[in-house]
């Protein structure tokens, strides 16, 4: 597997109508798009900086993993997506090199793209998606 550029940066926010002031007004960065992902339970927000995306994470659910997360630790950084041109092979070679894998098989997720998770166990604590076009 070789990534050819971070895809995003995922960030857990308590409220998507909270933080995006931040990034637009402090930062000066534009929303480009919200997005529910229902089978993950979240509502997502995009912003673009050079090639790599930030991913505002919302729960639609305080017990799907967002939820949890941001019960937890009051929101932060939640993941880092690493954009593959395989998803199926990469968490394939990720399992024959030793990884955890959180997804044994790619599945759907936010800007039509197809996904897969590391397990933070086996990625030095960074929860780690791989990501790629269908």
């Amino acid at each position: 597997m070789t990534p050819t550029h971070i895809e995003h940066i995922g960030i857990a926010v308590k409220s998507l109508d909270e933080a995006i002031p931040f990034y637009e007004k402090v930062l000066g960065l534009k929303c480009y798009a919200i997005e529910e992902v229902k089978d993950q339970k979240v509502k997502t927000a995009f912003f673009q900086v050079g090639q790599t995306k930030i991913e505002l994470l919302e729960s639609t659910d305080p017990e799907g993993p967002i939820g949890k997360f941001v019960e937890k630790n009051g929101g932060g950084m939640h993941h880092m997506a690493f954009a593959v041109e395989d998803v199926a092979q990469a968490l394939n070679e990720a399992a024959e090199a030793g990884c955890q894998l959180i997804d044994k098989t790619p599945r759907a997720g936010a800007e039509g793209l197809q996904i897969g998770f590391l397990h933070p166990k086996s990625t030095n604590r960074v929860l780690t998606e791989l990501c790629g076009k269908k």
